[in-house]
């Protein structure tokens, strides 16, 4: 029997953007600390090996964050505090079941296209 595959991967937008610029940022004083956070919890609960945390750069959702992105399911949650890693960790990733008052709103995370029709959509 090999290394199993995880579960889950929950992909946290880490990015910072320097003081002055005109876009919020995922990562400020008050939420630099989110990513040990939900690393910590997982292995708290003992699902890290099944649950892959994964820090990234922007994913375009700024006036959201701090975000992150749970796969498989595409599911972006917004807003992060730890309280809300906890209930998303314990309902959703634990219990199956999508803490849908955390995520985002469609208007800002609709369908996925396809790289053809991104294309087309732009005119090339």
């Amino acid at each position: 029997m090999g290394i199993p595959q995880p579960a889950f991967y929950i992909f946290k937008c880490e990015q910072s953007a320097p003081p002055g610029m005109p876009k919020p940022s995922c990562v400020t004083p008050e939420t630099q600390d989110l990513f040990q956070y939900l690393a910590g919890k997982l292995m708290k609960e003992g699902i890290m090996g099944t649950v892959q945390p994964i820090r990234t750069s922007c994913m375009n959702r700024c006036s959201s964050g701090p975000i992150m992105l749970v796969e498989p399911g595409h599911v972006m949650y917004t807003a992060l505090t730890k309280e809300k890693i906890d209930r998303i960790i314990e309902e959703h990733i634990m219990g199956g079941n999508i803490v849908d008052e955390y995520v985002i709103d469609k208007e800002l995370w609709d369908e996925a296209i396809t790289p053809a029709d991104m294309k087309k959509q732009m005119g090339m």
